[in-house]
């Protein structure tokens, strides 16, 4: 079912519906700029994370304007809407174990050049008898734990097992590595931060050499968000890094410092609820349209964005609660919210409107909403 689009392109930002999500262009680009040099500068790949804004068009400005590879996502049916938008080089980042997940894969490798993390030795021999009967190549990444204790094999002999066995199988090419360190994003210390990616790069680097030795040498060693990867960029030992915050950003991850105790790298928040006063029944609160159902509080309530005189208390199913001490606030007056969590309240938005100097300027489709399969 089609649902009503909040905006039009060349429509005053005024005139925006709510709730729905605004992104400010002008923001955006300088998130995708700074991260594509910093990857030039120190000869990196980017392959930019699409779970952060399920967005084919998102995707294709971070691949054409900041070089990206190529693009990673966490389900099938997100790799399947990207592909079908016409993006060619996706990795799934993550374990694909089900039948006919797999079969679906393996078909959409017909397509695209596509990618798959493996942790099981019995799933490998599933993903080679589905690429052999589609009649394509699934390119396969070895996932190693490097401490985030999810998914992954432990690193060193392990994973050389792992990689043997997807060399040797039909239908399947070792590609590398995945050693993401998810757990260490959002510490906010920059010292205990470093510290866990450390030990992720000392145990990545042990077991690529121990691959090495055996004859199969990774082209890919990835990894890495927004919250880490100038630690895993400088290693020497990743070459192909996973950001997808960044471009972005949200408030939780403004709480993440650098080593100067700065947000990180200084990216800017570029996505944010915009929301309309609904109710002034009461002089001290304001009750907003933004609520459960329109973001992700799993991160924190969000922040009004450029206000110290509100603060957004509390949210119901439809209605967001703001505190509103000086009675400042009127029915209709326009707010915006940065998310505390930008990657899953994406995912309960069919648009993205984009606006710039007070227009809105491009109107994107969420192409992978509530793509779960």
């Amino acid at each position: 079912m089609a649902h009503t689009s909040p905006a039009t392109v060349g429509m005053p930002v005024e005139e925006i519906d709510t709730p729905c999500l605004v992104v400010d262009l002008d923001a955006f680009e300088r998130n995708v700029d700074k991260l594509g040099r910093y990857m030039r500068d120190h000869g990196l790949r980017h392959r930019a994370h699409a779970k952060t804004h399920k967005s084919a068009d998102i995707a294709k400005v971070q691949i054409e304007r900041g070089g990206a590879c190529g693009v990673c996502c966490q389900k099938v049916g997100e790799a399947e809407a990207l592909v079908e938008a016409g993006l060619r080089d996706v990795l799934v980042s993550n374990q694909v174990v089900a039948p006919k997940k797999i079969a679906r894969l393996a078909a959409l490798a017909t397509r695209a050049r596509v990618l798959v993390c493996v942790d099981d030795l019995g799933n490998v021999d599933d993903l080679s008898a589905a690429a052999v009967e589609a009649g394509s190549t699934l390119e396969c990444l070895v996932e190693i734990d490097v401490g985030a204790g999810r998914c992954g094999v432990a690193p060193g002999e392990a994973a050389v097992a792992l990689a043997r066995r997807i060399a040797d199988r039909p239908g399947l090419a070792f590609a590398g590595l995945q050693a993401y360190q998810g757990r260490a994003q959002h510490v906010r210390d920059h010292g205990e931060r470093r510290a866990l990616i450390q030990t992720a790069i000392d145990e990545t680097k042990r077991t690529v050499a121990l691959l090495e030795a055996e004859g199969l040498p990774c082209a890919i060693v990835a990894g890495a968000g927004t919250g880490s990867f100038e630690m895993e960029g400088a290693s020497g030992v990743y070459n192909e890094l996973q950001c997808g915050s960044y471009v972005f950003m949200d408030a939780d991850y403004q709480r993440v410092r650098d080593s100067g105790d700065r947000p990180i790298s200084e990216f800017e928040n570029s996505l944010f609820i915009l929301t309309a006063v609904m109710s002034k029944a009461k002089p001290d609160i304001a009750i907003c349209d933004a609520g459960l159902k329109a973001q992700s509080v799993d991160s924190g309530m969000p922040l009004v964005f450029g206000r110290s005189d509100v603060e957004y208390l509390k949210a119901s199913d439809e209605h967001g609660v703001i505190a509103d001490p000086g009675n400042v606030l009127r029915l209709n007056d326009r707010l915006r919210l940065i998310p505390g969590h930008c990657d899953p309240t994406v995912n309960v938005h069919d648009w993205l409107v984009g606006v710039r100097d007070g227009r809105v300027e491009a109107l994107w489709p969420v192409t992978a909403r509530g793509a779960l399969l």
